[in-house]
């Protein structure tokens, strides 16, 4: 007499398993992803935000801002003698508390203004981010 099979054989409980696991692997994987994904983005917000900051307080201070009195390179730390130091000390001091490794620099020609902020990223994809904005005064 033939015997019919009654529920499943080890093997395919072990093929089912091994789905499983690749499936909740790739959905972990997705995961980390999308966290470090809005990690960078709230980053660079946060640049876009110092950004627009900087061109305001310059606005505020328009004359010594179009005499070039708030124009500094990356890894320069001003003084703080005059209300332009003053705005770019504190400016800097921001970047460096929220962003890590943050740092900041102010390019003016004429009445345009770049301002470029870099930033370590290197819980994101690549290490050095760098944020951009060119601005009227």
């Amino acid at each position: 007499m033939i015997r019919q099979q009654a529920g499943f054989g080890l093997i395919e409980v072990l093929i089912t398993a091994l789905i499983l696991a690749t499936g909740l692997l790739g959905l972990a994987s997705l995961q980390a992803e999308s966290l470090r994904a809005n990690h960078s983005a709230s980053l660079r917000s946060q640049a876009s935000y110092f950004s627009y900051d900087i061109i305001d307080r310059m606005r505020a201070n328009r004359q010594q801002a179009l005499n070039g009195q708030y124009d500094i390179a990356l890894g320069v730390v001003p003084t703080g003698g005059s209300v332009a130091e003053v705005d770019l000390l504190e400016w800097k001091m921001a970047l460096a508390a929220t962003l890590p490794l943050g740092d900041g620099a102010v390019e003016r020609s004429g009445s345009q203004v770049t301002v470029t902020i870099q930033w370590d990223d290197s819980r994101g994809r690549e290490s050095l981010q760098q944020f951009d904005l060119d601005m009227q005064l």
